[in-house]
Formats: C-alpha cells, sequence, structure tokens
C-alpha cells in the first residue's frame, strides 16, 4: 500500500497525485498542521508527503522546515508544488530541507517521473529501516545525543523478540518479516498512546529502541509487552499454539524445543545529566539486554545504577 499525505491550499492536485500511482494500492490522507502529519505518520507508513499552495507560501515553507526538522517525520518523502514561484520562494524551499519543487502548469508524465524517483529514493535512504520505515541507528544515536546535550530527563528502552531466529527458520523468512513489523507496529502505537513527542528507532532485525520520559516508560512498556503477548500467539500453527512451542533447530544445528515468541526491553534512565555521550549508554544497556533475556517469559528490566 502506498500512501501520501496531501496539504493543499489553493489549488487541488490530490487527483494528479493518484494519476502519478495508479499502479499503486493507493491511499490519499489530507493534513493541515504538522500534529496531524504526526498522527497520519503513526498510523501508516507514509510514502510521501505533498505540500501544494500558491501565493508568498510561507506557510508551507515553515511546515517544510518543522518536518525535516522532527526526527521521526524527517524520514518521509517530502514535495513541494507552487504553480508560480519566485527564485526566493524555490530557493528557501530548498534551504529548508524539501526533497523536490515542482512548478508551474501540471505536467502529468513527467511530475509522475519525478514523483516516482523521489518516492523510489527514499526506499534507498541507509537513515531508516526499509522494512518498518523507522529511523535507523543513525538517527537514534542523534536523537540520544540530542537529548544528552539538551540535558534532559529521558529513558531509553531497548527492546529484543527472544528466540526470533528459531521462530525465522521454522516459518521461513516471509512470516518472520510479518513479526517484525508487527512488532514494529505495537511498539510504535504504544509509545504514541502515551507520550506524542515520543521516538521509537529500529536498529534493525528484531532490535528496537523507543525513548520517552521517565514517568511514563514503565507503562509503555507493560502495554508492549501485554499487547504482544496477546497478539503474537496468532502468528503461529493452531498446532503449534496450542502445544505452546515449535521444535526446531538451535544456532548449533541441533533439534530443539522453543516457547513461543516473548519480548525483552531493556531500560536506561538518564536523570540530572548521568551519561555525558552514547557510548555510556550503549554499554550498560547491552548488559542489561543480556540481563533481560535471561528472564524467562516476557518482561522489562530497569538499570538503577548509573554510569559505569
Amino acid at each position: 500500500m502506498f500512501h501520501c499525505a496531501i496539504k493543499q491550499e489553493g489549488v487541488d492536485i490530490a487527483f494528479n497525485i493518484s494519476r502519478a500511482f495508479e499502479k499503486e494500492r493507493l491511499g490519499i490522507h489530507y493534513f493541515r498542521t504538522i500534529d496531524e502529519l504526526l498522527l497520519l505518520s503513526q498510523r501508516f507508513s507514509l510514502n510521501l508527503a505533498v505540500i501544494a499552495g500558491k501565493g508568498d507560501f510561507l506557510k508551507e515553507i515553515e511546515m517544510v522546515r518543522l518536518i525535516k526538522s522532527h526526527v521521526f517525520l524527517a524520514v518521509i518523502p517530502t514535495v513541494m508544488y507552487h504553480p508560480d514561484p519566485t527564485e526566493s520562494i524555490l530557493i528557501s524551499g530548498y534551504e529548508n530541507g524539501v526533497d523536490e519543487f515542482l512548478t508551474g502548469e501540471w505536467r502529468a508524465r513527467l511530475f509522475e517521473a519525478r514523483l516516482g524517483m523521489v518516492a523510489e529514493r527514499s526506499n534507498r535512504d541507509i537513515s531508516f529501516n526499509p522494512s518498518t520505515r523507522m529511523p535507523g541507528p543513525g538517527m537514534i544515536e542523534k536523537e540520544i545525543e540530542r537529548l544528552i546535550k539538551l540535558e534532559a530527563d529521558f529513558a531509553v528502552c531497548y527492546a529484543d523478540i527472544d528466540d526470533f531466529k528459531p521462530y525465522n527458520d521454522y516459518f521461513g523468512y516471509f512470516y518472520g518479516d510479518r513479526v517484525i513489523k508487527l512488532t514494529a507496529r505495537i511498539i510504535r502505537d504504544a509509545v504514541f498512546d502515551l507520550c506524542r513527542e515520543g521516538f521509537v528507532g529500529h536498529i534493525g532485525g528484531d532490535d528496537f529502541i523507543f525513548i520517552v520520559p521517565p514517568s511514563v516508560a514503565g507503562q509503555v512498556c507493560e502495554n508492549v509487552i501485554k499487547i504482544f503477548d496477546t497478539l503474537i500467539p496468532y502468528r503461529y500453527d493452531e498446532k503449534d499454539r496450542l502445544r505452546g512451542t515449535i521444535h526446531t533447530t538451535n544456532r548449533k544445528g541441533e533439534m530443539e524445543t522453543f516457547s513461543l515468541l516473548t519480548i525483552s526491553i531493556a531500560v536506561l534512565i538518564n536523570q540530572r545529566g548521568s551519561f555525558k555521550h552514547v557510548g555510556e549508554m550503549s554499554h550498560m544497556l547491552a548488559d542489561l539486554k543480556k540481563y533481560s533475556k535471561s528472564l524467562k517469559g516476557s518482561n522489562f528490566v530497569v538499570e538503577r545504577r548509573k554510569r559505569y
């Protein structure tokens, strides 16, 4: 499904956009504010944002600036359309981060090709995970560095699916990828239900990071676990679900019995500037993750010590 978010004022380009992607299963969504776009991004994996208007275009350019300065929205390819922009409008659009600027009368074949190019280019962007369309390791690190520099209080939560490899080997890549996407959605919804300013990133594979205020970290983790444990059994065949196990090879190539998938979350809290750089937090999270995965079933563990 190709999802396109549109903000238009004084012009109507939704029909043209639908023609540009007529070969896709297309979902068109409208927004007026940055908050509305953020809500759309939480509900759908947006492939494109198009901002169209005429006149001085100042509000539209400010919208692009807000999108490209937002750690979660910045990954969405953003296109502007103005029928007759001045040179200063064009320059300002590019200076504020627009990925493509379309001008003049709508030239169907040319604009369709340029829109398609922008959408395709985003799929090759290494700054976010192509499977879940979440910020990847680079953006995760930048967000943590930003919060440390602000001396903010925040909790970094490292979520990891237990025994995912045996599941992937047993059912195959296609079904493993469905579990990854489901987990991404569970975490994203749990975070944004309680914390609109939260951050969710995908390190890769079955590893995720989410960042929230310390005051809601426990509740978010509990919600993630509750929803995960409710939905995951339905990613198994009925016979496996009723038995509660699968029998497949382990990392040594030996047959082993594995329980249904669970999720472990390591939580590290930065308060009053207790950490000075990402490396300190990464080291402690790695140790804490090993401990949380050693526990039986889905769980979350909060590190109470300061840096070491």
